[in-house]
């Protein structure tokens, strides 16, 4: 691809956020990569590809899709756990590609394991792992359902529990009430695999924890942990550098990807004229205005502005009017020598691309969080630097 329009993924960030998190997990825990939605944003193939070098055992997507497009790349050490369900047409290729499901309900499982009759000829066995709903109200059995579901499992013939998982709801959150709701969330979990055990059952590989709860509440990991945005840079809202280091603890992280493009037209602005849909926003004065081709088609959402500063020559200058769904306009002040047509523009990155900002000040200008902002670059390519 040729467009100007670029993400670049700084491997070697990405590899010091990897490495930090290992050292971060007590001895002998799983490490299970979120690298669904593209690898939030930053290239599912090629995070993966990171990912296993490092010795991750785990990848985890949220569609069967998803799964396939990392086995057609020759992601095949790892082991690809899919977070969301799957509908019966889908789940043969669950076998074909290796991809190992979230189970609950008796419905579903049933449904699983006729599929896996009809796909295995011999006594193979296919892991499977228990999604268990402890708080966060979405999928998942209920802790005191856990140990008659795990016997289902146990009584397919081609089905095996390789483990159970639950999902934090509020561990990005700092008050004391939705503290003392992650850990009533902890015992249910714990109950639940207790409930399996009671039934003679091996339970497997026991994760409760994703980025927030890894860094808020490490006393809690159990045999996998599943960090997600905090491989790619960013803190989990609440869940500051500063509020860790309040408690003691010091993990730095070093933001990914970049978002880049360059100036490709600069017009002269008389006083009064106004730019892009709705003319919200009118020149005072006379000006130059740079034309970039982005926008919120390429993750720049319209919200963004006004507000919106990007770096040119290592300087910051206001994007002016509604972004557009490929451009938006940018004031650079008239006869500016330091902006000239051609000029590289970073969005947001690490300081080593230059950028002033980074997906965490895009977010606050949008009123959303940092997954947002980098899992929206969905037509923008990325490229490793």
């Amino acid at each position: 691809m040729n467009r100007c329009t670029k993400a670049f993924l700084y491997k070697d960030n990405l590899k010091y956020n990897l490495e930090q998190i290992r050292n971060y997990v007590n001895p002998n825990v799983k490490l299970c990569l979120a690298v669904k939605a593209d690898a939030y944003g930053h290239n599912a193939v090629l995070t993966s590809r990171i990912a296993e070098e490092l010795g991750y055992e785990y990848l985890a997507v949220a569609s069967v899709d998803e799964g396939i497009e990392l086995r057609e790349n020759n992601i095949s050490k790892a082991n690809i756990l899919m977070l969301s369900l799957a509908t019966p047409e889908e789940m043969t290729d669950f076998f074909k590609y290796h991809i190992t499901p979230l189970v609950f309900s008796e419905e579903y499982i049933k449904c699983l394991s006729d599929e896996a009759d009809v796909y295995y000829s011999g006594d193979e066995k296919f892991d499977v792992f228990l999604a268990v709903d402890t708080g966060m109200g979405r999928i998942g059995t209920y802790p005191s359902d856990a140990g008659k579901e795990a016997k289902l499992i146990q009584a397919s013939k081609h089905l095996r529990l390789a483990g159970m998982c639950t999902h934090l709801a509020v561990s990005d959150s700092i008050s004391d009430e939705d503290q003392k709701y992650t850990y009533e969330q902890f015992k249910a979990f714990k109950e639940a695999v207790e409930n399996v055990k009671a039934e003679g059952i091996d339970p497997g590989i026991c994760s409760c924890e994703a980025s927030a709860g890894l860094l808020n509440n490490p006393e809690v990991q159990m045999g996998m942990v599943r960090p997600g945005i905090i491989a790619y840079g960013y803190y989990p809202d609440q869940i500051t550098k500063d509020y860790l280091q309040s408690k003691g603890f010091n993990i730095d992280l070093k933001p990914c990807l970049s978002l880049e493009t360059k100036v490709v037209a600069i017009r002269r602005f008389p006083a009064g004229k106004s730019a892009s849909y709705g003319r919200t926003w009118t020149c005072k004065k006379e000006t130059d205005i740079a034309v970039l081709p982005i926008g919120y088609a390429d993750g720049l959402l319209r919200r963004f502005s006004p507000g919106l500063k990007v770096t040119i020559n290592g300087k910051n200058y206001p994007v002016v009017g509604r972004i557009c769904m490929d451009q938006c306009m940018v004031d650079i002040g008239k006869d500016n020598p330091d902006v000239k047509l051609w000029d590289r523009v970073v969005i947001f990155g690490p300081k080593e691309s230059g950028a002033i900002n980074t997906a965490d000040d895009l977010a606050k200008l949008g009123k959303t969080i940092s997954y947002e902002v980098l899992t929206s670059l969905k037509r923008v390519e990325k490229i490793i630097k």
